[in-house]
C-alpha cells in the first residue's frame, strides 16, 4: 500500500511539472526583491521570451514561459516565483479579463536599449537611474554631450537624464561651490567640450543636446528625467531665444528681457514659471517646490499614486504598478512640481495633495513619451553633495525605487489600439 501511495505521488508530482509550463513572478508583498525582479523580466526579453505584464494583479506581476534558465535566475537572485500549471495561468488571465475588475495584460516583447546621459567623469553624487540599473542587473550604456551632438541616440530606446542642468548655469552650485575642484573641473570640461563641438557658450552646448533630447522624443523615443534634469531641460527649452545665464556662468549678463522672452509652447511640461534670478540662489525657478517641501516635516512628506484604468488607461497603470500607493517622499535640488506651473495636458501619476505639488508626472510628446520624477534618492531623503550612495541591498523592496523600473519596462510593450 506505501508504494502504491508512493507511485501514485510520483506520478502526480511527474504530471504537475509536465503541466507546469509557467512562472509567475509575484509583485505584492509576497516578493523577497521586487528591484531585482524588474531585472529577472529584462533577462526574459533579452533572451526573446515575451511576457505577461499583470496590470494590478498582485502588485503588477509577471507572468512567463516556464524556462529552466529563467528560474535558476530567480533563485540566484533571490526573486521570489511560482511554478503554475497552464490551467491555473488561464484562471488568472481570466480573471484578469473580467470587464468588473480593473485589471489588464500587456504582453512585453522586446528588450529596450537603455543609455543614460551622463558625464564620464566622476561627480560627488550618484544617480538613482543608475543605482537601480545595476542593482537589478539591467544593462544601460552611459553617452553624454560628445554622443549627442554627433547622433547616436537613435540607437536606444530610452534615454535617462542624470543628475543634469541645461541651462548651462552648472548646477546653480556657484554659491556654495565655486572653490570646491570638483566645480572648477567641471567648468573647465564643459568649456572643452563645448569648443571642441563648435558652441561659442557651454548655455549653447546645453541647449544643442536639449534639443537633440527633444528631437528623439518626437521620433518615438521614451525619455526618463530626475531632479533638476526636469525642470533645467524645460526651462533651456523655453529660453532658447534668449540668454538667461549671468556673467560667472557664460561671461556676460542675461538679457534684461529673459522673463518675457520664454516660450512655453516649447516646453514639455511647465508654463508660465519664473526665472530665479539671483545667480547664487541654488534654485532655476518657480517650478520647483522644494521650498513648501522644506518646511513639511520628514515624518508627513509622502506623495500618492492615482490609480487609473487598466484596460482604459494601460500607460499610466503601467507606470504606476506598485504593491503600495502611498510612499515616502524625498528631497532633490528639483524635488517636486508647483501644480500652478504644469501643463493642462500633463498627466499628474504622483501627488502631495496637502502641499499642491505633483512628484511625478508624464506626457506625450510627438511620436514619443516623457516621464518627470521629483527627487534625487528614494531611499536618501536629503542626499547631499558628497554623501555616499544608497547601498539597494537594504532597500531590495523600495516602492520609490520601483516607479523608475517600471518607466524601464515600459517601451518593450505591445502598443494597444487606442479605445473608442
Amino acid at each position: 500500500m506505501k508504494k502504491l501511495v508512493l507511485l501514485f505521488s510520483l506520478f502526480a508530482l511527474l504530471t504537475f511539472n509536465a503541466l507546469a509550463s509557467k512562472i509567475l513572478i509575484p509583485m505584492d508583498s509576497d516578493q523577497s526583491n521586487h528591484l531585482k525582479a524588474y531585472g529577472i523580466a529584462f533577462y526574459s526579453l533579452e533572451k526573446n521570451n515575451p511576457i505577461q505584464w499583470l496590470l494590478n494583479y498582485r502588485g503588477g506581476s509577471f507572468l512567463l514561459e516556464n524556462i529552466k534558465a529563467i528560474e535558476e535566475e530567480c533563485i540566484i537572485r533571490n526573486v521570489s516565483y511560482q511554478i503554475i500549471a497552464d490551467v491555473q495561468a488561464v484562471a488568472i488571465l481570466n480573471e484578469i479579463a473580467d470587464p468588473e475588475v480593473n485589471m489588464d495584460a500587456v504582453k512585453l516583447e522586446k528588450a529596450p536599449k537603455v543609455a543614460v546621459y551622463s558625464p564620464k567623469s566622476k561627480l560627488p553624487w550618484d544617480d538613482a537611474v543608475t543605482l537601480v540599473l545595476t542593482y537589478a542587473e539591467i544593462p544601460y550604456e552611459v553617452i553624454y554631450d560628445d554622443e549627442i551632438i554627433k547622433g547616436s541616440l537613435p540607437l536606444y530606446d530610452w534615454l535617462h537624464l542624470h543628475h543634469e542642468d541645461f541651462t548651462g548655469q552648472y548646477g546653480r552650485f556657484y554659491g556654495r561651490y565655486r572653490n570646491a575642484p570638483w566645480y572648477q573641473d567641471q567648468v573647465r570640461e564643459f568649456e572643452a567640450t563645448a569648443k571642441r563641438l563648435g558652441f561659442t557658450k557651454v548655455s549653447k552646448l546645453k541647449l544643442g543636446v536639449a534639443l537633440k533630447i527633444r528631437d528623439f522624443t518626437a521620433g518615438g523615443g521614451f525619455l526618463f528625467s530626475m531632479c533638476s534634469g526636469t525642470d533645467s531641460f524645460d526651462i533651456a527649452l523655453a529660453a532658447q531665444e534668449t540668454d538667461i545665464c549671468d556673467y560667472m556662468f557664460d561671461g556676460d549678463p542675461p538679457k534684461a528681457s529673459m522673463q518675457s522672452d520664454l516660450d512655453f509652447s516649447k516646453t514639455f511640461a511647465f508654463k508660465d514659471f519664473i526665472l530665479e534670478r539671483n545667480p547664487i540662489q541654488y534654485e532655476f525657478s518657480s517650478i520647483d517646490a522644494t521650498p513648501i517641501h522644506n518646511r513639511t516635516p520628514e515624518e508627513v512628506d509622502y506623495f500618492t499614486l492615482f490609480e487609473f484604468s487598466a484596460k482604459w488607461d494601460w500607460v499610466p497603470t503601467m507606470l504606476n504598478q506598485n504593491h503600495v500607493r502611498v510612499i515616502k517622499g524625498f528631497m532633490g535640488q528639483t524635488t517636486a512640481y508647483n501644480k500652478k506651473n504644469i501643463k493642462s495636458n500633463v498627466l499628474i501619476l504622483g501627488e502631495n495633495k496637502g502641499l499642491n505639488s505633483a512628484k511625478y508626472i508624464h506626457g506625450e510628446f510627438g511620436n514619443g513619451t516623457w516621464t518627470f520624477y521629483g527627487g534625487h534618492d528614494p531611499e536618501d531623503y536629503q542626499h547631499y553633495v558628497n554623501d555616499p550612495p544608497t547601498d539597494l541591498n537594504l532597500h531590495p523592496n523600495s516602492p520609490a525605487y520601483r516607479l523608475i523600473l517600471n518607466n524601464v519596462l515600459f517601451p518593450a510593450a505591445k502598443k494597444k489600439k487606442q479605445k473608442t
